[in-house]
């Protein structure tokens, strides 16, 4: 598969770094630096795609994506630097602190979307070893959640200890919870961070893992409530045929079932509202949601 690379600003990083250090800049550093993640990051998208070859243009997708996306946060990283220069450079006298305020502000922005952005291989590396999205419909969805749950509250708790043993400590060493390899991880992603005092799992680590605990506690909770109900069956007359909805919660599907093939106009209709035929089930469907019954409603009124 060809790899795609995007244009770094390499005026723009020379002249930010005669703006912040006395050192010259090596011509094509951040250049380099930025195809260096990019080739890792498609070296695991080869691999995952000889693992699962079905899945190799969603792969491919995910890694032409990453390397578009962390080009655009080098770019923005440069232009971030070119706003004010060092005070090593310019001297105390008339400095623009509040200028450099914002400057930082905006580094660590842009630093906590480079995190986002190292999300793309990890999605990556969950297609190759199978760790997909729980569906619904899983027999063992409810389980799967729990553990899922289970995973990240412990991940919540470990995040707070190491940042509590870190600002008591003043380092990783010695953190009884850590592999010698993690504390080497850490030590190397606070390298990157702007912030006068780096921590090992910034705010918005936990923050954002903290949504996810959330998230999957309120699927957690719905989906019990969901899969306690019985299946209904309500049949809907239309001017064409009738024809039966299912809210199957075994499956978790929301289905539409005819007694005929519905004309082109009828599965335009199904199909402009999320609904696809699914053979197995001899049904159009989706997966069962408020959106799901949302769309149903606008379904019957078309057909109607």
């Amino acid at each position: 598969m060809e790899r795609k690379y995007f244009e770094i600003n390499e005026k723009g990083a020379s002249q930010a770094k005669g703006m912040s250090s006395f050192s010259d800049y090596i011509a094509g550093s951040q250049t380099e630096e930025y195809k260096k993640q990019v080739d890792s990051c498609y070296d695991l998208a080869d691999k995952a795609a000889e693992r699962k070859p079905e899945e190799a243009e969603r792969i491919y997708y995910l890694a032409d994506k990453y390397s578009k996306k962390l080009a655009e946060n080098y770019n923005q990283e440069i232009s971030i630097s070119l706003r004010c220069p060092s005070i090593m450079i310019t001297g105390a006298g008339n400095f623009p602190v509040r200028k450099k305020e914002k400057q930082v502000a905006a580094w660590n922005s842009n630093y906590e979307k480079y995190h986002e952005i190292q999300e793309i291989p990890k999605k990556i590396e969950r297609i190759m070893y199978g760790k997909q999205a729980i569906k619904s419909g899983d027999s063992n969805a409810i389980e799967k959640l729990e553990r899922k749950l289970a995973s990240l509250e412990k991940s919540q708790e470990s995040m707070k200890q190491i940042n509590a043993y870190y600002r008591k400590h003043k380092t990783l060493a010695g953190c009884d919870i850590l592999e010698p390899e993690q504390v080497e991880q850490l030590k190397e992603s606070m390298t990157w961070s702007w912030r006068t005092e780096p921590k090992p799992f910034e705010s918005f680590n936990l923050t954002n893992n903290n949504a996810c605990i959330n998230s999957t506690r309120k699927r957690l909770e719905a989906l019990k409530k969901t899969k306690a109900m019985e299946n209904t069956e309500t049949v809907i007359e239309s001017k064409e045929m009738p024809f039966k909805v299912v809210e199957n919660t075994d499956l978790m599907r929301l289905q539409i079932l005819f007694d005929e093939k519905p004309d082109e106009q009828t599965r335009n209709i199904l199909k402009s509202n999320g609904f696809k035929w699914a053979p197995s089930q001899a049904a159009w469907q989706r997966q069962l949601t408020s959106n799901a019954r949302y769309s149903l409603k606008k379904v019957v009124e078309q057909l109607q």
